[in-house]
């Protein structure tokens, strides 16, 4: 990466910082931290790479490895509309970062990732990378959890996209042989080792060979949705009604749902049974990771992938049959859509001594009904890490 640095812009005077900001897998707790839910994750130990260093002038250039074309900005100037190209990203952190500090330094830089887009939580990963090299060139001490909350400031604000904290946590605090349990409501969260009894495994990424923006797919209907349902049962309740932006399921006891579900629209029904359903299952998930019960935290994990099938009613065909294959396949002890379930990737807990089996079958079988995708689609495995740092 350095080298890729002097390529485009010359050797600096200074040394060239370099961050590392890894993608995230979520086994169990999705859909539900943008309502305040609980939520498990690790950082894995694949990601994105930035390295920088920082300009006198205010000036912004950028280049990918990942992406065409060059981003040249004023850190100094207000945030402009979305250019709708890659370096929306970096736009969106100075736009967030710009309603807390005065920023004077910008960046020459060179960004890298390390997987296709799509169900790793690449664009978060992006966006805490820029966080965290915008700070440093500004002499500005943020602590992790401000570093998640400007991330996902610049996700919803600028990038369009009505997201919780998950994906960011995960990839902020995460530590290596740890799973991340958050509340999305409080923001407390425990970082739980993992029990010395459990089996071996490893993540499994397969990646669909289709890319997304969620923000131009219905991850935003879902949100509000969910809202609606909230809204629903509040109005039967007879309790005050919340401007929607302040409403959220965590605030709807589960007993006052349950007598007015059969009431509201069904789909706005669905929407909150997931959600209720994997509160349960975090809790659990919870309990098997600390007791080592691998088996039993997969089954969670395919549990809640259904409930995101039939209740949350996300998922492509094409995910939908990485999904199958996946409970088709032996060494697979559970596994999900990744990210937001539409397009993208799935992920799974494989035993690490059948992986390339579990590999294969699952292409074979997945190829054989979308042969088209043969070129794009990429699987690999991957294991917890630490979380967003200086190298």
């Amino acid at each position: 990466m350095e080298n890729a640095y002097i390529e485009y812009f010359g050797k600096p005077s200074g040394e060239i910082k370099h961050i590392f900001s890894p993608y995230r897998v979520c086994p169990i707790g999705a859909h539900v931290d943008h309502q305040h839910g609980l939520v498990t994750g690790f950082a894995v130990n694949l990601g994105i790479d930035l390295v920088f260093t920082p300009t006198e002038d205010g000036s912004v250039s950028l280049r990918s490895l990942t992406f065409d074309g060059p981003i040249d900005f004023s850190i100094q100037e207000p945030a402009i509309v979305r250019q709708r190209n890659w370096g929306d990203y970096a736009r969106g952190v100075k736009y967030a970062l710009q309603k807390r500090f005065e920023l004077k330094r910008g960046i020459k830089g060179v960004i890298k990732g390390s997987f296709p887009v799509g169900g790793i939580s690449s664009s978060a990963a992006v966006l805490i990378a820029y966080v965290m090299a915008f700070a440093q060139a500004n002499d500005i001490a943020l602590t992790r959890f401000e570093i998640i909350r400007v991330a996902s400031q610049a996700e919803r604000e600028y990038i369009g996209l009505n997201n919780g904290i998950l994906d960011q946590a995960c990839i902020a605090l995460g530590r290596k042989d740890h799973m991340l349990m958050l509340d999305c409501d409080t923001d407390d969260y425990r970082l739980i080792k993992r029990n010395p009894q459990m089996p071996p495994f490893e993540f499994g990424i397969f990646f669909s060979g289709l890319t997304r923006n969620l923000a131009g797919s219905d991850f935003n209907l879902r949100v509000s949705e969910c809202k609606t349902a909230a809204w629903n049962v509040l109005a039967y309740e007879e309790h005050p009604i919340k401007p929607f932006d302040k409403t959220f399921l965590r605030d709807i006891d589960r007993d006052s749902f349950e007598r007015w579900k059969d009431r509201m629209p069904a789909r706005f029904a669905r929407r909150a049974q997931h959600f209720y359903g994997e509160y349960k299952r975090v809790r659990e998930g919870v309990t098997a990771w600390e007791t080592g019960n691998l088996e039993w935290y997969g089954r969670l994990s395919f549990e809640s992938c259904e409930s995101s099938m039939n209740n949350y009613e996300c998922g492509s065909p094409e995910l939908i049959a990485i999904y199958e294959a996946m409970r088709q396949t032996s060494g697979v002890y559970g596994g999900r859509f990744s990210g937001a379930g539409f397009k993208g990737a799935c992920i799974a807990l494989v035993d690490p001594a059948r992986k390339e089996e579990v590999a294969d079958n699952i292409k074979s079988r997945y190829l054989e009904r979308f042969p088209q995708y043969r070129d794009s689609w990429r699987s690999t495995f991957v294991s917890s890490d630490d979380g967003a740092r200086f190298v």
